[in-house]
């Protein structure tokens, strides 16, 4: 572990804190914080000349405060003559916009991966992208983990019977698919048309069958929780028992809450991607600690060794 040093924003610090714990080292020192301006000073407060440093920074709410402290930070690394600097972003934001799918509009989630580059990233690190053509926008070495082991661990020890996997959209029925695959269930796949700009979807119907069965409802983020209610709805017109859900990125924002807890769902699983404030915290919500899969990725990163051996066999996950 000679030269690795871990540093934080101020998005998810207890992340930050639970990884280095995991790595057996301290947090690195810094000062991040907003003058009364709204201009963003970075500071910091320990030489890393020649050191292998981290950035842990989910780009999370507020989003736009998040992505400008990273980049600040990144630069702050650069000038301190790091030898290698590597955005560690848990939950990449404007995901969605890795296209044009409409004239005139930004491909954000490209432009945001240009400007990581500039203010001085070598490589990045990141779980569960929206998109995993993302990776392509990058000129630097991009890492994606997954979190879908450990969902798939933590739902085995559950014992849940008869269970089966539902694709809140047919876009993310490859990625449901490796998670049915891991559980030894079947795969079913609710047909959504959106119906513009403001997060709505009309779901359609389902593929596959759930009858007399338990469904497990899975995406890569929950946001304003329109879609997994609406994959649950069809779910139980079509018959299922109990339904489950899981997200590798809860983000719970505007009527999230409200709808989940109107939901009727048995168990909400998420990870600690981004930061779940208490009132977020309903009792039917369970959240998995990424913290050991990111430090076991930073230490093969660190000593140049494969970061596919984290999904080679079986991994244990923390229940918080």
């Amino acid at each position: 572990m000679n030269n690795l040093a871990v540093f934080s924003g101020n998005a998810h610090p207890q992340l930050a804190k639970d990884i280095c714990r995991e790595l057996g080292i301290s947090l690195g020192k810094a000062q991040v914080f907003e003058f009364t301006n709204e201009n963003i000073f970075v500071k910091i407060d320990e030489n890393v000349r020649g050191c292998d440093v981290f950035v842990v920074q989910p780009l999370t709410t507020p989003v736009n405060r998040s992505i400008m402290e990273l980049l600040i930070i990144l630069d702050a690394f650069k000038r301190a003559s790091a030898q290698r600097v590597t955005a560690v972003i848990p939950y990449y934001a404007y995901g969605r916009t890795d296209k044009k799918d409409q004239p005139r509009v930004p491909i954000t989630a490209r432009l945001i991966a240009d400007c990581l580059s500039v203010a001085g990233a070598g490589r990045m690190l990141t779980m569960d992208l929206h998109a995993g053509q993302i990776q392509g926008f990058f000129n630097i070495p991009v890492d994606e983990l997954t979190a879908k082991n450990l969902m798939a661990n933590y739902i085995r020890e559950r014992h849940i019977t008869d269970l089966t996997v539902v694709a809140t959209d047919a876009g993310f029925a490859k990625k449901a698919r490796n998670l049915a695959e891991l559980l030894d269930a079947p795969l079913a796949i609710v047909e959504k048309r959106r119906t513009g700009n403001d997060g709505r979807a009309e779901a359609m119907s389902l593929i596959g069958s759930v009858e007399g069965r338990n469904a497990l409802i899975v995406d890569d983020e929950i946001d304003t929780a329109g879609s997994l209610i609406q994959a649950a709805q069809v779910a139980r017109t079509h018959g299922a028992r109990e339904v489950y859900a899981c997200a590798s990125h809860g983000i719970l924002s505007g009527p999230a809450i409200d709808r989940l807890r109107e939901s009727g769902l048995t168990e909400l699983i998420l990870t600690d991607s981004v930061p779940l404030k208490p009132e977020k915290r309903l009792p039917f919500v369970t959240t998995l600690s990424v913290a050991p899969l990111f430090a076991g990725a930073i230490q093969r990163i660190h000593e140049e060794r494969s970061v596919s051996e984290l999904f080679d066999g079986h991994h244990e996950h923390s229940q918080k």
